[in-house]
């Protein structure tokens, strides 16, 4: 054992000279203290290291995601709307059937789920995705005469559609969601 002096000669501590533990005096009182050793430090250092390449790996492919087009980015609308029907089924909706293409009423998808029935507005767009699309899910769900109703989409929504769709009770998924799903089931 060694006691730990300060420069006026008095103790501050006391070491053990076989164990990594000391006790120090902090000025409050004596606080036990735990050194690390060697090989401690390496295995933090090596998971930090793991931790922040782990972390860049995600980034880089998030970004690579989002800067190629996916499939449905180069369907035509009908084909987009088969599509996303298949995604909803795989995606455990059931009596998923894709309306005809006029006169549907805004809805382009008729499915349940849990349940709960659906009318869904598809819209395969190059730019944000507008109010005209949430109106459209609103008057198609009362139509169709569904619990609830949503717009899906390969883009994402202007702030306005956002609002429209907060007040109106529309549920939003954009291109996000639809990556979601198309990554989990192999599709996209």
């Amino acid at each position: 054992m060694k006691y730990i002096r300060s420069e006026n000669g008095g103790v501050v501590g006391i070491a053990s000279d076989g164990a990594r533990d000391s006790i120090r005096f902090d000025g409050k009182g004596l606080v036990r203290y735990r050194s690390m050793d060697t090989n401690t430090i390496i295995i933090i250092i090596i998971a930090c290291a793991a931790a922040m390449t782990g972390s860049a790996a995600l980034y880089f492919r998030h970004r690579a995601r989002r800067s190629r087009p996916e499939e449905f980015d180069l369907m035509e609308g009908h084909d987009f709307e088969y599509y996303c029907a298949e995604l909803l089924k795989n995606n455990g909706f059931q009596e998923v059937e894709v309306t005809k293409g006029s006169g549907d009423y805004g809805v382009d998808i008729l499915a349940q789920k849990d349940g709960v029935t659906y009318a869904i507005q598809c819209k395969r767009y190059g730019a944000p995705v507008g109010v005209k699309a949430v109106q459209e899910a609103y008057a198609g769900r009362d139509y169709y005469d569904r619990m609830v109703g949503a717009v899906l989409t390969n883009q994402y929504f202007t702030q306005p559609a956002v609002e429209a769709a907060q007040k109106l009770k529309i549920l939003l998924w954009d291109r996000g969601y639809l990556e979601d799903m198309a990554e989990e089931y192999g599709t996209s």
